[in-house]
């Protein structure tokens, strides 16, 4: 198993801010992924005081070309040495060690014990979303959430639709009743492939799943938690942060196009609350085929349309109000919150959120429908689990001899739940 890239030498003494105060925050990259990069360009936008001082990536390569690429945008904020720049399973707690911030943006099944670790450590923690793949992941992302208020820690998800002023708005008359009483909704994130389709040459078969999470659902929980997590928290928030009762799901692979990767291609999920509002839920990976990206939420007196900021209907209304980019507003919000010492803690909905959408995909899987209550109860998890995940394990799905990989999942055969 990998280490560090150049050993654990001590970090330079520099004044850092853990709660209140105005001294130099200290953040970290786990997963040097574009997402992951964006989030410490975000973090660094913040405020001038914000350095990067440490970076992993389960491979070395993509550390050092983060490292390069960042410290040309940002030469006085990036000071990231040799020694801080670690890669392979366990570099994350040597990042958590070294950071005041913790930036985690990688294979989403880890995204739940790293949350854990950090805040265990004492640190604060951005976690991009899905929190997790699996209904063992979201147990673990509540008991990280729940001993950060204890900590007085701060949990910030990379669910930025909260931090966008348009869609604040919108959601918010919805909540104040300007569209009447909710009826249904339609959420759609269909679109293209994204990620890597093509099988890498030269390197083993567990390197090619773990450098192409997108494509494994053991490592990304396949796209209704990966793309429609965005869509439903949006779509939760404006129901009052209610979660379904259940959903039935229809999902598979239409297509030879992904050669590489086990997931499926196509979902579709429809939500029943229990005041009767149905949702009705849409993702595809597919080319050549329609796209869009859209969240539509129907009421009695207009339709509430959040993305443009809009409502058509008895008492229609366009946001007039200025834009922000909510990835940086995020992490503004965040570290303004922690200088005051009262940090954010986005627990609460970005559990909710994730898990609405992976009852989702576990009953896209199975073809069965799925409970609130069995999903909150359940500790099922989508082996092997993140712990036990290991540089020279067997992989846990293998191509054949023609390099294409059985589908992740049989509705009516696989069971979950």
């Amino acid at each position: 198993m990998a280490a560090s890239i150049a050993g654990t030498a001590s970090f330079v003494s520099v004044p850092t801010v853990h709660a209140a105060g105005s001294g130099i925050i200290r953040v970290g990259m786990v997963g040097c992924g574009g997402r992951c990069t964006g989030a410490a360009v975000n973090s660094m936008s913040a405020d001038p005081s914000v350095r990067l001082v440490a970076m992993t990536d389960l491979f070395a390569d993509r550390v050092q070309a983060k490292r390069a690429i960042l410290k040309k945008q940002r030469p006085e904020q990036v000071q990231v040495d040799d020694d801080h720049c670690f890669s392979g399973i366990d570099g994350y707690k040597k990042v958590i060690d070294s950071v005041d911030i913790v930036l985690i943006a990688c294979a989403a099944k880890f995204h739940p014990i790293y949350l854990l670790a950090g805040i265990e450590a004492g640190k604060h923690v951005f976690v991009e979303k899905p929190h997790g793949i699996d209904p063992l992941g979201i147990q673990v992302v509540r008991k990280a959430a729940e001993l950060a208020r204890k900590k007085n820690l701060g949990v910030l998800s990379g669910l930025q639709s909260r931090f966008h002023p348009a869609i604040r708005e919108t959601i918010q008359r919805v909540l104040d009743g300007q569209i009447g009483e909710i009826v249904s909704f339609e959420e759609n994130f269909v679109r293209g492939p994204y990620g890597n389709t093509i099988r890498p040459k030269g390197v083993r078969e567990l390197e090619v799943q773990y450098g192409n999470q997108y494509r494994f659902s053991w490592l990304c929980g396949d796209d209704v938690p990966q793309s429609l997590v965005h869509n439903m928290d949006r779509a939760t928030w404006a129901l009052g942060e209610t979660p379904p009762i259940n959903c039935h799901g229809f999902g598979g692979r239409s297509t030879n196009e992904h050669v590489l990767g086990d997931v499926f291609d196509h979902n579709s999920v429809v939500y029943h609350y229990a005041n009767g509002v149905r949702g009705y839920a849409f993702c595809r990976t597919t080319g050549g085929c329609y796209n869009e990206n859209s969240s539509i939420i129907m009421g009695t007196k207009g339709t509430a349309l959040p993305l443009s900021g809009r409502i058509t209907g008895k008492n229609a209304w366009r946001f007039s109000g200025k834009n922000d980019n909510p990835y940086d507003a995020e992490h503004r919000e965040f570290v303004k919150s922690i200088r005051a010492g009262r940090p954010l803690n986005c627990g609460d909905y970005m559990a909710r959120s994730t898990l609405v959408t992976i009852m989702g995909q576990l009953s896209c899987y199975s073809g069965r429908q799925v409970t609130w209550e069995q999903v909150s109860k359940s500790e099922y998890f989508i082996p092997p689990k993140p712990e036990d995940c290991t540089w020279d394990m067997d992989p846990p799905t293998a191509p054949d001899v023609d390099g294409a990989y059985p589908v992740c999942a049989t509705p009516g055969v696989t069971t979950n739940i």
